[in-house]
């Protein structure tokens, strides 16, 4: 395995139990966001504006960043930093702030469920980037693999989960619980395409450049996410009239973010030193993670689709991170 398979070369055991430990606790993190917001639910609606937890999701990074550097963690730089340097992630910033704002603004056009299943062409489209930009050439093997994953994830979205409160169609409380009609309106098709291009360009655009400089993961984090912060700020000030910034957060609130900021400084450490195709599998294989979560929190019930659905991502990561 090697840094453009997702792996890290030359590892000991030691830090090969590191990498796979931090692998995991990130896609547990993924899994368990959907559930976690779940539990945010006050009346059947989040309580709090969708934006304020970006931001602060965005500054939690930043300030742990900015503390990684200070007490030493991560060594500073000899001598002044190039700040210049700074520059290229602002366009990295505002790539994941307009992916950010196309998923809720996705919703107008379409339904969750279609949304959802045509979103894992994302997947394509990172792999496209990847090999494009990085000149890495996918064999046929993991070409297969990729598409093992893209279809785990339509057939999980499609009904991997249940609840067991519904009834049989036809029913008078059906009727009144009946899910949105599956839909797509071409603009919607069209941001959705746009969506996914945008989500592979971005992941493979600061992977690029994390490994192009020279600089220790925590400074080129503190840059990425000031810019960060300075777009989300912009754009929750924009917003119009609503809830303060802290109105409505609970305990659980609290750690959506906090889960949410952690995870993005794992992915940092896995888009550096691994691959954007290594976030694809993480992504993938939280859908698992998820699906078990929101059983037992949400009792909501696995189907014949999540055990499909998982197969599949197994088979998936057997063939791409398997001996050729």
């Amino acid at each position: 395995m090697n840094v453009e398979d997702g792996g890290v070369p030359g590892l000991g055991r030691p830090r090969k139990a590191r990498w796979t430990l931090m692998l995991l606790l990130s896609t547990a993190m993924y899994g368990a966001h959907a559930p976690l917001l779940a539990l945010c639910h006050v009346d059947g609606r989040v309580p709090f504006r969708p934006s304020s937890a970006v931001l602060l999701t965005e500054l939690t990074k930043l300030l742990l960043c900015a503390l990684s550097l200070l007490v030493g963690w991560q060594a500073w730089p000899q001598g002044t930093p190039p700040w210049r340097q700074a520059a290229p992630f602002a366009l990295s910033a505002l790539l994941y702030g307009a992916n950010n704002n196309l998923v809720i603004y996705l919703q107008r056009y379409m339904d969750p469920s279609t949304y959802q299943v045509l979103s894992n062409l994302k997947i394509g489209s990172t792999a496209l980037f990847y090999c494009l930009c990085l000149r890495h050439r996918l064999s046929a093997r993991q070409g297969l693999a990729l598409l093992l994953l893209m279809a785990a994830g339509a057939c999980y979205a499609a009904g991997g989960l249940q609840d067991p409160g519904t009834t049989l169609p036809g029913t008078p409380s059906a009727a009144a619980t009946s899910p949105m009609p599956l839909h797509i309106t071409p603009l919607g098709l069209l941001l959705l395409i746009l969506y996914c291009l945008i989500s592979g360009l971005s992941s493979v655009y600061t992977e690029l450049l994390m490994k192009r400089q020279r600089l220790p993961l925590a400074l080129q984090n503190l840059f990425l996410y000031s810019f960060g912060v300075l777009l989300n700020l912009g754009l929750h000030a924009g917003g119009g009239p609503g809830p303060g910034l802290l109105e409505g957060f609970s305990g659980w609130a609290a750690l959506v973010v906090l889960s949410q900021a952690l995870n993005g400084l794992l992915m940092s450490a896995v888009m550096k030193h691994g691959s954007s195709i290594t976030r694809l599998f993480v992504v993938s294989c939280s859908l698992v993670v998820n699906a078990v979560l929101s059983a037992a929190l949400l009792r909501l019930q696995l189907t014949a689709a999540f055990f499909l659905a998982t197969l599949l991502i197994g088979l998936a990561v057997r063939l791409y991170y398997g001996s050729r």
